[in-house]
């Protein structure tokens, strides 16, 4: 019997070891990366990447010789003759056929693909910084939902307080009752609060749920009731903080981009110098007397200087500085919407740490008032309602304390959110 109890204590202990091990606690900083790593949007990033790695390629493939195989057939109405009397030179065919192939190797193009190279890795950096920004808003939505899951167990954890006061002012009136100096009346209005707590506690724990499968879906991990979520810690205020959102590297790379195009502009009206190579096969050949197919080949070195890009270029440069102007204003709209978004946040800090401080106070006075309140019902000198609303005075005290000290909390991350830090 000895030998049986010993396994049976120590598969109980297993068992109980096993559940507190399992269950899983998390901290909303664990809850920010696997949201993000998860969000499917993050997909895109790889995909940018490699997007980005040919046409870069693309644009230096501009440097390397340009082959192109051409070939031409046609008939023309009239041929060159030589002039006077007698055909000593047969003249040309009217129809005539030529098949080439064209070589060009660029020696000087002002910079044109040096300049394109930059202009598609700074729009890289461009999409790259936009989807920063969509993922960025993760974390206000992770806010919402864990602060709101924080909440619900600190209102879960006064429930039980309140379950205990109640379980033994119940005892007590029982005992009371068996002794014929309480009413059954008392014990069953007890018994009623009793279950409308249980009641509360019901639709919080339904509601925590929620918020856990929220959570579950955003950072891709089955959560369940025994999920615990770590309290966060209590951020130390930054006196005037530097904002470093997403969004401010945003309007700096479009900013970038714009000086980017204006580069790639002044391209357009420099001169340029190539090497180039012909050979072909067709009638007639270069010797334009022979009237028969020949092979052939040519090269040399060309310039051109197209003088009439000056025009659209000066256009496209002060539609390009139009815009710069415009990102720059909405990067100042930014910053001002988001300073006053700080100074909101910093009155409601403010106002949240004052309320906690009433609270603690009125708390204090609340619970010496139901402790009385508990002896004189034991006593039979109040009735069960005249205690129960001292009881739920001090749990309403309590719950605004709970909601001031995770709104507390909540503003706090919020504002980290707002500054990016």
């Amino acid at each position: 019997m000895r030998t049986m109890h010993i396994k049976i204590t120590l598969t109980v202990f297993i068992l109980v070891s096993f559940s507190f091990s399992s269950a899983q606690v998390l901290t909303i900083g664990e809850c920010y990366e696997k949201a993000r790593e998860n969000y499917p949007l993050i997909k895109q990033k790889e995909l940018l990447v490699k997007s980005t790695e040919f046409s870069v390629a693309n644009v230096k493939s501009g440097f390397l010789p340009q082959l192109s195989l051409n070939g031409q057939a046609s008939y023309q109405s009239e041929v060159t003759r030589l002039p006077g009397p007698g055909q000593l030179i047969e003249p040309l065919s009217k129809d005539q056929y030529k098949i080439y192939l064209d070589l060009n190797q660029s020696i000087y193009d002002g910079g044109v693909v040096k300049k394109n190279s930059a202009l598609q890795e700074t729009a890289s950096l461009v999409e790259d910084q936009k989807i920063e920004v969509e993922l960025y808003k993760i974390k206000e939505r992770i806010n919402q939902i864990y602060f709101g899951a924080i909440l619900i167990d600190e209102q879960l954890a006064q429930i039980d307080l309140v379950k205990k006061d109640l379980e033994s002012s119940l005892k007590k009136m029982e005992s009371a009752i068996r002794n014929g100096t309480a009413f059954r009346t008392n014990a069953d209005i007890l018994q009623a609060e009793l279950l409308k707590t249980d009641q509360r506690a019901v639709e919080l724990k339904a509601a925590r749920k929620s918020y856990l499968e929220m959570l579950g879906m955003f950072i891709h991990q089955p959560l369940n009731e025994n999920t615990g979520l770590q309290m966060p810690e209590t951020l130390v205020p930054q006196i005037e903080p530097v904002i470093t959102r997403p969004e401010i590297s945003l309007y700096n790379y479009q900013s970038q981009l714009y000086a980017a195009q204006h580069q790639v502009t002044n391209t357009r009206v420099v001169p340029r110098v190539s090497l180039y190579a012909q050979g072909g096969y067709g009638r007639p050949g270069l010797n334009v007397l022979l009237n028969q197919f020949d092979t052939y080949y040519l090269g040399g070195i060309r310039f051109s200087w197209n003088l009439g890009g000056y025009y659209n270029a000066n256009r496209e440069k002060q539609i390009l500085d139009l815009n710069l102007q415009s990102v720059n204003q909405q990067k100042e709209t930014f910053l001002f919407n988001t300073q006053l978004s700080l100074r909101q946040q910093n009155n409601d800090l403010s106002k949240l740490r004052e309320l906690i401080q009433i609270d603690e106070k009125l708390i204090e006075l609340r619970t010496r008032i139901k402790d009385t309140a508990k002896s004189q019902l034991d006593n039979g000198v109040i009735t069960a309602n005249d205690y129960l609303r001292e009881l739920n005075a001090e749990d309403q005290a309590k719950q605004n304390r709970s909601v001031h000290e995770i709104q507390l909390l909540m503003t706090q991350y919020t504002q980290q959110v707002t500054t990016g830090n």
